[in-house]
């Protein structure tokens, strides 16, 4: 198969490699000349572990190249893949198409015969609706079959999500497609991963139902872990003890100090804007958003409790940057939050992420950024684990602590074991666990 996929961002970039090692041609295409030619010379514009060896593969054989050319690029393509960005519409939180459908009006101006048009942006329904309008209004000669394929990647682990799905939908309106997707995904589907067929605006909802059933599921054991605090219960145990129930399922509830990235709170937003515009608010995920934003910066006020209280002068130390580890995306990272709360109590902050420091300068001024876990530590009053890197999980506490003004680890992902912290000297404060037991067995 002949693809082109407009967009080399994350999901296109990796969509594209991915299709490449299946076997198909690919085009990843992309405006920005500096991304381009840097994919070119093999220099991969975001972190993704495996991505820039496969980059590096299926280049060498000639499957996968790079182009700022639209029209060359869709000339004679079987699929065109749509995979822009979809950001939060300024003003209003509904989600911004602009880019979605500026594409669609270049594609119609370049396409040839056939051609099957996939929506892989995540778009709330009824937007393939006006993808397939706006192309043949550009183009009425444009013989065109517009798909929804909506990607359900986890950044940090997006080749293996891509390659080991748990299914593939495919929402469409013209049964002539079914064919082109079914081949587009011939190695998969022979490796019996689910391949569901539906219409078009289901497939778009499927996306956002999705993303807003995960999030809400993080923010209700975030919610019961501050009722562990108050209660002298110990919320790993609570979400291991429902987590074993079929019906409930364990992922998704690691207690923490809320949700980020570039999916889930956009989609939640954008999920709760279509619904209010066809008066069918979804209640459970308004408030799953409210909860979730007021959440990081609690964190940020549960580390100036840890610390006693007033932290003005005082030298907090961040480990973890990026919403979540294996990624170096900061977008709506729970970090930001609690560093400006932090900032805003008069704390000086020190932080260290593994592959985040570049992005995290754009988003969060007045801190220091350290080399190292131990070199943030260095004099601080408190360390403050924010994103579970796994070089995080083995410190050295007792050099940590020879190094630090006061032994006090606050740890907001719970990737340690009170009673390990404190055997060391520290006073040590999780998530989900008894406040006051914390306090006086410091």
């Amino acid at each position: 198969m002949r693809i082109t996929m407009i967009g080399s961002g994350y999901v296109g970039l990796v969509s594209g490699v991915c299709f490449a090692d299946f076997g198909h041609d690919v085009i990843c295409v992309d405006k920005d000349l500096s991304k381009i030619e840097a994919l070119r010379e093999g220099r991969i514009p975001i972190y993704e572990p495996g991505l820039e060896q496969l980059v590096a593969e299926n280049t060498s054989t000639g499957r996968l190249s790079f182009s700022t050319d639209v029209g060359e690029s869709v000339r004679g393509a079987d699929v065109v893949f749509i995979a822009v960005g979809t950001p939060s519409r300024r003003g209003d939180g509904h989600a911004d198409l602009s880019y979605v459908y500026a594409a669609a009006r270049e594609i119609a101006t370049y396409v040839e015969g056939f051609t099957v048009i996939v929506t892989k942006s995540t778009v709330p329904v009824g937007t393939g609706d006006e993808v397939e309008r706006i192309m043949r209004e550009t183009n009425p000669a444009a013989d065109v079959a517009v798909v929804s394929n909506p990607e359900f990647l986890r950044e940090g682990a997006a080749i293996e999500d891509f390659k080991r799905p748990d299914r593939i939908v495919v929402g469409l309106n013209d049964d002539r497609a079914r064919e082109t997707m079914t081949e587009v995904y011939r190695p998969l589907y022979l490796n019996q991963s689910p391949l569901v067929f539906t219409t078009r605006r289901t497939s778009e909802l499927i996306k956002y139902a999705a993303n807003a059933f995960l999030a809400m599921k993080i923010t209700f054991i975030n919610e019961i872990a501050d009722l562990c605090e108050r209660v002298d219960a110990n919320v790993q145990d609570v979400s291991r003890g429902i987590g074993l129930d079929g019906r409930i399922g364990a992922k998704f509830l690691h207690a923490g100090p809320g949700y980020g990235g570039s999916c889930f709170p956009k989609d939640t937003l954008a999920l709760a804007k279509t619904a209010q515009d066809y008066d069918a608010p979804v209640r459970l995920i308004e408030t799953t958003i409210s909860i979730n934003d007021n959440r990081k910066r609690a964190m940020g006020r549960k580390v100036i409790s840890a610390v006693g209280g007033d932290i003005r002068g005082k030298k907090i130390a961040i480990l973890g940057l990026t919403f979540k580890p294996n990624t170096d995306d900061m977008r709506d990272s729970p970090a930001i939050a609690v560093i400006q709360t932090l900032q805003d109590a008069g704390a000086q902050v020190v932080g260290y992420d593994p592959e985040g420091m570049e992005n995290a300068r754009k988003v969060i001024e007045n801190i220091e950024y350290a080399s190292g876990p131990y070199e943030a530590a260095a004099g601080a009053d408190a360390l403050v684990i924010v994103t579970e890197w796994n070089q995080f999980r083995a410190l050295d506490f007792n050099r940590l602590k020879q190094s630090m003004r006061a032994p006090v680890l606050v740890d907001l992902r719970n990737i340690y074991r009170s009673d390990e912290v404190r055997k060391h000297g520290f006073a040590y404060t999780g998530i989900g666990t008894n406040l006051y037991q914390d306090s006086t067995n410091a």
